[in-house]
């Protein structure tokens, strides 16, 4: 600008008019000068007023400050500044609060600390104690069984009373006939601890092997192989058997060809000795083909006897096998009632020898008695029997002489008139059936008079046998009076009267008995063989060999999650349900029994047993008859006595009391994918008293989820795989079912504490019996002429539900290995009835209807899903079951009952229309 101001005023002023020129350069001088009087300002002004304010805040009147900092109540009275006071005084007191917590938070920290270090100071002296005792109970134990070892008496072999193999000069008894297990069994191959083995030779291997009846042979061969007591090992067997009939007729070898094939056997040592001949008859014209052969001290099994040939207490008389390989048809098996039927009694037979043709003349009754030859009674049988059945008082139907060809027999026998199903049909119309026996008295038994009394116990016609000089089945171990009548030849003039005064109660109670002996022992191939094995064990008192259980295959599960508290379980008011502290589990004894009282019962185990006790005789309980069960228990047989807590309600509480003072029980589950309902379930069982451990029985081929994590309550929980689905595995005998005790419960049901240890209390005062929750009852359908299923609330009942019941582990035995198979199957077939078929087991053997606990009806969990008898077709199955296993039976065992158990202490709550019931506490 100066430098266009020189120039303009160089050119003389001169260009856009001199006087504008002038004032635009005198306007940007004031500019310069406004600009730096600004500056000056700007800077010099804020300087010279921070030094005075500084000085005149250092005078000594505080008073006298005008510009100096305030107090803090005078500058928090500003109005924009108070709530940014607020704000800093509450953080300074939360601030002062945290830091009071933290202090405080460390001092017990500290003291944890101290406390954690304490805890474990405790452990370790608590392990070191724990090692102590367990030294303690190691050394206790060490020395207890020094002391049993000392006291114990040490078991050897028994005397030899036969030489070895090699010593062939041993003389033989003076008659084959002075045969006993003291002077013809070698005791010393059977100690009482070797288990009982068995040899049983091939008959392939031998010539005769040829001849025997292929049926009998191939049934004999797979009974063999299913017995527990047959060993492939001859040189540590007891017993040694051989096969050697039925033989047929254009092969039969000779009899001293036989002889000779038996006298090589392998182990016969010069005598045969511990050897058991077999001859079983499947036809009633089997011949005794091995009177003629010498069988040194072997023993002999067989259907016909003489009396030169029987040796009592050493020989066994066997039925027929009359059902080789088939089992029994139960659908043709007339049922036990009605107990009278058309014919009061029934005989067919024809004579083809009579005695009296062997004798020179007839000697009259007081001749006999006198010790001279017997006479012919048959002549008298034959007619006295005429003469009740033209009588007429009673319809009666005899027969002696055959419409067509009779069976072949043997001299004074009998023989048999007609076909098997002919004489079966005449039979299922007679109340009792007559079977007289050979006229000859040296002929003990016959196949002919076996055969009859097979088909008259099989369609539940009494045995009327004439002539107690005969020789039953078994009959050294069965009672036959319970089943039969023998009525001797002089008395059949009697008969008549006899029969008609036995009362119907007598008359079924022998049918039943009759019944069950067939079953048990003539039935099937596998019952006939093992009976005849359990005849010599017995007699050399072996114990049987124990029952068998159901291998357990557990799957595996995760557990560990905390069971949560069921406010309905939990609310038990002031009952004390058991103790305090969870027991840990205790398996109930264990059933041992004393070699020395092996045959103490021997009439009782055999004839009386509601099962094939042969099988298995060291089941729980003492084997008596149904009517007269007693159930002990396991163990030796006896109980602590005076393990009571006294009179006192509480104690009564908190323990269990009785003879039996400590026990638990095994609770078995049974479910099928549903996992969510299932772990509800479980959980509601965390702290039951008296738990042994759970059995959860997976009948699903699925396996549970691998995520699914079980509850931890208290016991183990045990999940078992099943082979397929089946409601029959529910009552298996798991080898991991400890307890007599087992609580059968599904997975859906709903059982308060309470109520499970009410229901425990009252089983085991009838521990025979089922107990439960749930009542039932069978009721005869008058229109149908059949039986029907009724869940209906009632005053009466015969059934408990086992979704919710005790029984004993005895009968998971007998419900899976003695029960017919038959039934098991329809439980198959159907998916339903099991405990149908359990009350109907329970209720033949021990002729008892089964306990019924609280007023509960119901059992299942709210909300739950819906389960198998939700469905419709639930309750026309199981009418079709109740009457098949009425058909299986013969008869209806089920019984009715008005006897309910509860607790004095238990609230019950009855509809307005059953306050009619009677409750028995």
């Amino acid at each position: 600008e100066l430098m266009t101001g020189y120039t303009m005023l160089r050119n003389g002023g001169v260009g856009n008019g001199g006087q504008p020129w002038v004032l635009r350069w005198s306007s940007r001088i004031r500019l310069t000068w406004l600009s730096f009087t600004l500056f000056i300002i700007l800077v010099f002004f804020p300087l010279i007023a921070h030094y005075y304010l500084t000085t005149i805040d250092d005078a000594d009147d505080a008073g006298k400050r005008i510009f100096g900092p305030r107090t803090g109540n005078e500058l928090c009275e500003v109005k924009h500044v108070q709530d940014l006071c607020r704000i800093r005084e509450s953080v300074s007191e939360e601030l002062l609060q945290l830091e009071a917590k933290r202090q405080e938070l460390n001092s017990e920290i500290a003291k944890l600390n101290l406390k954690i270090e304490a805890c474990k100071k405790s452990i370790e002296n608590a392990k070191q104690d724990l090692l102590q005792l367990k030294n303690v109970i190691s050394q206790t134990e060490h020395s207890y069984k020094e002391l049993m070892a000392q006291n114990q008496p040490k078991l050897s072999l028994p005397i030899r009373l036969l030489p070895d193999k090699d010593d062939v000069t041993f003389p033989l008894p003076k008659s084959n006939r002075n045969c006993r297990l003291h002077n013809c069994f070698d005791y010393s191959r059977c100690p009482l601890t070797s288990g009982f083995p068995v040899y049983v030779y091939n008959s392939d291997d031998y010539p005769f092997g040829s001849s025997l009846d292929p049926l009998i042979k191939q049934a004999f061969e797979a009974t063999v192989r299913t017995n527990v007591y047959v060993t492939e090992n001859a040189n540590i067997a007891c017993v040694y058997i051989i096969l050697v009939g039925e033989m047929q007729e254009p092969v039969m070898p000779k009899p001293t060809e036989l002889e000779q094939q038996l006298h090589s056997l392998p182990y016969w040592r010069t005598d045969g000795h511990n050897h058991l001949i077999i001859n079983l008859s499947r036809k009633s014209e089997t011949q005794n083909f091995i009177y003629n052969i010498s069988t040194g001290r072997a023993m002999i099994a067989q259907s016909t006897f003489y009396d030169v040939q029987y040796r009592p207490g050493f020989d066994i008389v066997v039925s027929p096998l009359v059902h080789a390989m088939s089992e029994p048809n139960f659908l043709e098996i007339p049922p036990q009632v009605p107990v009278k039927r058309k014919y009061l009694f029934s005989f067919q037979g024809e004579k083809i020898e009579s005695l009296r043709s062997s004798l020179q003349e007839v000697r009259s009754f007081e001749e006999e008695i006198e010790g001279n030859a017997p006479a012919d009674y048959d002549d008298r049988i034959i007619t006295t029997l005429k003469a009740v059945q033209d009588s007429k008082l009673d319809f009666v139907l005899v027969e002696f002489t055959c419409k067509n060809q009779p069976k072949t027999s043997l001299p004074t026998e009998w023989a048999l008139c007609g076909e098997r199903d002919d004489r079966l049909e005449l039979l299922k119309q007679s109340t009792f059936a007559l079977i007289i026996t050979p006229g000859d008295t040296h002929l003990v038994i016959s196949a002919g008079c076996a055969m009859r009394l097979f088909e008259a116990l099989e369609v539940g016609a009494i045995p009327v046998v004439l002539g107690e000089q005969v020789q039953l089945p078994y009959n050294d171990v069965i009672r036959w009076n319970e089943a039969a009548l023998i009525i001797p030849k002089p008395r059949i003039t009697e008969v008549h009267f006899l029969l008609r005064s036995i009362s119907d109660n007598d008359l079924l109670a022998m049918r039943r008995q009759g019944r069950f002996l067939w079953e048990t022992y003539f039935s099937t191939s596998d019952n006939v063989f093992s009976t005849v094995l359990a005849i010599i064990r017995t007699r050399i008192q072996i114990p049987a060999a124990p029952i068998r259980e159901e291998t357990a295959v557990e799957i595996p599960h995760r557990s560990g999650k905390a069971a949560g508290t069921d406010p309905n379980m939990a609310d038990n008011g002031d009952l004390d349900l058991g103790p305090v502290e969870t027991e840990p589990p205790y398996a109930s004894p264990k059933y041992l029994r004393n070699f020395t009282l092996t045959a103490m019962d021997i009439y009782r185990n055999w004839n009386s047993a509601p099962g094939p006790f042969h099988l298995f005789p060291y089941t729980p309980f003492d084997p008596v008859l149904p009517s007269e069960a007693k159930f002990l228990g396991s163990g030796t047989g006896f109980r602590p006595i005076g393990g009571g807590a006294g009179g006192s309600g509480k104690e009564f509480q908190a323990a269990l009391g009785g003879n039996v003072p400590r026990e638990q029980f095994t609770v078995v589950m049974l479910t099928y994918e549903r996992e969510e309902v299932l772990m509800n379930s479980l959980e509601r069982l965390n702290g039951l008293p008296y738990l042994n451990k759970v059995v959860v029985v997976w009948n699903s081929p699925k396996l549970p989820s691998e995520d699914l994590l079980w509850p931890d309550i208290g016991v183990p929980i045990m999940v078992v795989r099943t082979e397929k689905n089946s409601l029959n595995n529910r009552f298996l005998p798991w080898d991991e079912i400890e307890t007599e005790a087992i609580l059968s419960i599904d997975d859906d049901a709903h059982l308060r504490h309470d109520e499970i240890m009410f229901g425990f209390r009252v089983w085991r005062e009838a521990r025979d019996r089922i107990v439960g929750f749930p009542g039932r009852y069978h009721a005869w359908d008058i229109p149908h002429q059949s039986w029907l299923y009724n869940s209906n609330y009632s005053c009466e009942l015969s059934m408990v539900l086992t979704g919710a019941a005790f029984f004993h582990k005895y009968y998971a035995y007998l419900y899976s290995y003695v029960m017919p198979q038959a039934i098991r199957d329809m439980v198959d077939e159907y998916i339903n009835c099991e405990d149908i078929a359990m009350n109907f087991l329970v209720s033949h053997l021990t002729r008892k209807p089964p306990i019924k606990v609280t007023s509960r009806w119901t059992f299942r969990c709210p909300g739950c899903p819906q389960a198998l008898s939700h469905d419709d077709s639930h309750f026309h199955e199981r009418h079709k079951c109740i009457n098949f296993f009425v058909k299986v039976y013969g008869y209806m065992p089920l019984l009715y009952t008005q006897f309910r158990v509860d607790s004095v202490l238990f609230k019950t709550r009855l509809p307005h229309d059953k306050t009619k019931c009677f409750k028995f506490i």
